[in-house]
């Protein structure tokens, strides 16, 4: 498995960085962080579902974007962050968790979710009150060394020269949702944020990307989702949308059985390229 973390990306500074050109059109957008719980009967699980053809997508009208791994390469610093927390507090006898215990266990899950797996004893109001202070000691770490997925900025640009409406979908906490936006320079880029904690049901079930779909009022036929988390993408996929999966925290196997349309390493993949140019063909035909 390749590592979630090197020893350069740990100790690098924070490099200002350069956000997309902003059409004038988009320009004064206020990002709205949508609160209205979402319900749904549909299913998480991805298997029971049929595999979605991106090109079937034509003419593409909506993105909707994860943030922890999709945006950002955020993972590392996740798991430092519980790491190091869960060795301090004397967890699994001390022994600090590896990367394929973080990628199985939290990667990608809501924190009620996570609380449950790794204090099943306690009281939901002692593991909320620990993850509060997990976040926090996140954003300390974000705060100098997030930075984003290789390739995202050619992809905005691609997205806002097509005028394509565009939403970020996270199981993160509002505060992180917001540090990320705002580090990377996209706070202006969305119309919209979705927020796991505001919905009924967080991913892996559909609502919070059936509560994008209504935020910008765009079919599943027309709208592309980009994840980087098995959670996630079983997500997008049981809101009947086609997910390119990256595979900045998580195996390619992994995303291919939760139902990825396409995966890539980053957003520089030829891959990623050949699909978006087929798609723009198809719209010419139309």
């Amino acid at each position: 498995m390749p590592s979630l973390i090197s020893s350069h990306r740990l100790h690098q500074h924070h490099v200002p960085l350069h956000p997309p050109l902003l059409t004038k059109k988009n320009r004064n957008l206020q990002v709205t962080f949508v609160s209205t719980p979402t319900s749904s009967n549909m299913s998480a699980d991805s298997n029971s579902l049929q595999r979605r053809s991106i090109s079937s997508l034509a003419p593409l009208e909506a993105v909707l974007f994860d943030i922890d791994g999709t945006l950002c390469d955020s993972d590392p610093l996740h798991f430092l962050a519980f790491r190091d927390m869960l060795q301090e507090m004397g967890f699994n006898d001390g022994v600090p968790i590896d990367e394929e215990f973080f990628i199985q266990k939290i990667a990608g899950k809501h924190n009620d979710d996570i609380g449950v797996i790794l204090f099943p004893d306690w009281e939901p109001e002692k593991s909320h009150k620990w993850l509060v202070e997990k976040e926090a000691y996140f954003r300390r770490l974000a705060a100098e060394k997030l930075a984003p997925v290789k390739g995202l900025y050619k992809l905005c640009k691609w997205v806002e020269d097509r005028g394509l409406k565009r939403a970020a979908v996270t199981n993160a906490p509002k505060e992180n949702a917001e540090l990320a936006l705002s580090s990377l320079g996209l706070t202006e880029f969305f119309q919209g944020v979705v927020l796991g904690d505001e919905c009924e049901r967080a991913k892996p079930f559909p609502d919070p990307y059936l509560k994008g779909l209504k935020l910008l009022s765009t079919s599943p036929d027309h709208t592309l989702v980009f994840e980087d988390s098995v959670s996630g993408t079983k997500a997008g996929v049981a809101a009947g949308l086609p997910v390119v999966a990256l595979t900045t925290g998580n195996p390619e196997h992994l995303l291919k059985e939760a139902g990825a349309s396409l995966v890539i390493e980053n957003y520089e993949d030829p891959k990623l390229w050949s699909v978006l140019e087929e798609l723009d063909a198809l719209a010419a035909k139309l």
